[in-house]
């Protein structure tokens, strides 16, 4: 055979060898491919199931991180775009009896409520008071002394003792004046006197009834009842001041706590109460504290 030839025979015998080579290539892929496709089955039916639990606890990390938990049944995809949810604080007290500010201090002037010159009690000792709101905050005038006459004009108050009765005035000569004010200025009025209100506490000084807009807010901790009885308990207290009583501590374990015991240092055992006197005329007292 001739070199041309031979040339020739060798080209056929190359070509022929081509497929081959391809058929064992992709033979070889698809072991591969089954064998993966075979580990991700066993992988998938083998692990162990993701429980409630085991969600909640991730969901509880991420809120604690900050982080946006997506609703249950839903996907949430991260995006560079998307800004983590600030973690909020718990509500405050105020968020929920009411939407009243507490700012830490104001200006040291006050609004005097109107009056009608209504006397509430049939004592014949009249005491005559004022109702002042600090200005700036977001308590009407008339609204505090219509909830502050209430207080005095109930049968559980210390117009019970028959002898004490009350007027609202606007002017001319008072025996005590009730002031709300914001803590700052609580502080400022007290500690002239030499009382530490620390901007927590009311105070009673000379003939002013000082009311913190904190506690005429929020109430006490130690305090278990609505907003307006506690109310009633800084108004009998304080007034009970000024009609010359001192302060009681608790009587017995479970018994009312009297309303001239400093409740919101503790309850000593007593039930939290506001009011002197119970519905039948009873004294709710304890004994003096020195």
């Amino acid at each position: 055979m001739g070199r041309s030839a031979a040339r020739r025979t060798g080209r056929r015998r190359g070509r022929r060898r081509g497929p081959a080579r391809g058929v064992l290539v992709l033979l070889a892929l698809g072991a591969v491919l089954v064998t993966a496709g075979a580990a991700v089955a066993y992988w998938r039916d083998a692990r162990p199931p993701v429980t409630d639990d085991q969600v909640a606890d991730v969901a509880d990390a991420l809120d604690a991180a900050g982080t946006p938990t997506p609703s249950a049944g839903t996907s949430a995809p991260p995006s560079a775009k998307s800004s983590p949810t600030p973690s909020s604080a718990s509500p405050s007290p105020s968020s929920s009896p009411s939407a009243i500010a507490i700012p830490a201090t104001g200006p040291g002037t006050f609004v005097t409520a109107r009056a009608d010159g209504t006397t509430v009690g049939t004592g014949s000792r009249v005491r005559r008071y004022k109702v002042l709101v600090e200005e700036g905050i977001d308590v009407r005038p008339s609204t505090a002394a219509a909830e502050i006459a209430d207080v005095l004009a109930d049968r559980r108050g210390w117009t019970r003792d028959g002898i004490t009765s009350f007027r609202l005035v606007s002017t001319g000569s008072y025996d005590f004046v009730v002031k709300i004010a914001t803590p700052g200025t609580v502080d400022r009025i007290c500690g002239a006197a030499g009382l530490r209100t620390r901007g927590e506490v009311n105070c009673s000084v000379g003939t002013d009834v000082v009311v913190n807009l904190k506690r005429w807010v929020l109430g006490s901790p130690e305090f278990d009842g609505p907003i307006h009885e506690y109310r009633a308990l800084i108004v009998n207290h304080e007034v009970g001041h000024r009609i010359g009583h001192g302060h009681e501590t608790c009587p017995g374990a479970g018994r009312p706590a009297p309303a001239m015991m400093q409740q919101i240092k503790g309850l000593k055992g007593c039930v939290a109460n506001a009011w002197p006197y119970d519905r039948n005329g009873e004294y709710l007292g304890g004994p003096s504290v020195p």
